[in-house]
């Protein structure tokens, strides 16, 4: 995603000044990590990760790190009904597949039609909307095996 790793410690630095964050060798090891990997970790894959680079790093400063990567922009924190969340390194907009049986999140190649979502934003009637996430829900190839199939009506 990035040239160099100079560039990364640089757009790190920039974010976090902007944002009143100070730099720290933890956060840039989990902004590295999360912007290498196409994966959507959790914040324990995260910490899995990152502590073979940062051995004496805490689950919960990964965990404070993550929620500091979000609040600069750098990061998006994709929260599910079950209070499991899962961290995505590109802030760009974009959709995704997610395995309801392994809980594995994968980027969705294409993007949604603009009309068809701005025609769905104006039958919100008494809503104002500021924003929308497009994410289908199914089976992953290994997943899928075996299971039966529900089509959408």
């Amino acid at each position: 995603m990035f040239d160099s790793p100079e560039s990364v410690e640089t757009i790190l630095r920039q974010a976090l000044e902007a944002n009143g964050q100070r730099f720290t060798e933890q956060r840039a090891a989990v902004f590295r990590y999360l912007h290498a990997t196409e994966s959507h970790p959790t914040a324990d894959e995260v910490f899995l990760h990152v502590r073979e680079n940062v051995p004496g790093i805490s689950l919960a400063t990964v965990y404070k790190s993550l929620e500091t990567l979000v609040g600069c922009g750098l990061a998006v924190k994709l929260t599910y009904g079950d209070g499991s969340a899962r961290y995505d390194g590109r802030t760009d907009d974009h959709h995704h597949l997610r395995c309801v049986a392994c809980g594995v999140v994968t980027d969705l190649p294409g993007r949604a039609d603009d009309r068809e979502v701005a025609r769905l934003a104006a039958s919100a009637q008494e809503f104002m909307v500021t924003g929308y996430r497009l994410e289908l829900t199914g089976y992953c190839t290994s997943c899928a095996q075996g299971q039966t199939r529900a089509h959408p009506a």
